[in-house]
C-alpha cells in the first residue's frame, strides 16, 4: 500500500479518534458550512476549542476553510481523505479475510471432529 495512502488514513483516524471532532464533522454534515462561532452555538464546546479542533481537521484535509462575509472563515466538509481511509480499511479487510476464513474452517473442523467422537 502506498505510503501516502497510509499517511492520509492515519491522519483521518487520529482526527476521528476525538469525540469533539466527530461532533464537529457531524454538525457540518447535517448543517452545511459553518464558522467556529456557529458551531459553538450548536455544540457543547467552546469556540476556542472548536477553533483548535477545526485546525486539526483542516490539517487532516477533512474540512476546508473559505472566506465568508465580513472576514469570517467558514468551514466545509471535504470527503476525499475519508474516502482514502475507507480504501485503506477495505484493503486491510481483504488482507484479513483469507486467514480468518482459514481459521474459521479449521475451528469448525475441530469442533465437528470433537462431536464425532
Amino acid at each position: 500500500m502506498p505510503p501516502d495512502i497510509e499517511a492520509t488514513a492515519e491522519q483521518v483516524f487520529v482526527a476521528l479518534a476525538d469525540p469533539s471532532r466527530r461532533a464537529i464533522l457531524s454538525a457540518l454534515a447535517s448543517g452545511g458550512p459553518a464558522t467556529a462561532t456557529d458551531l459553538a452555538t450548536r455544540l457543547p464546546i467552546t469556540r476556542q476549542a472548536i477553533a483548535k479542533h477545526l485546525a486539526l481537521l483542516a490539517e487532516a484535509g477533512l474540512v476546508t476553510a473559505e472566506q465568508g462575509e465580513r472576514r469570517r472563515v467558514r468551514y466545509r466538509l471535504h470527503s476525499a481523505p475519508m474516502q482514502v481511509a475507507q480504501q485503506f480499511l477495505a484493503a486491510l479487510a481483504r488482507d484479513w479475510d483469507s486467514p480468518l476464513d482459514a481459521l474459521t474452517r479449521h475451528l469448525d473442523k475441530e469442533h465437528q471432529d470433537g462431536h464425532d467422537r
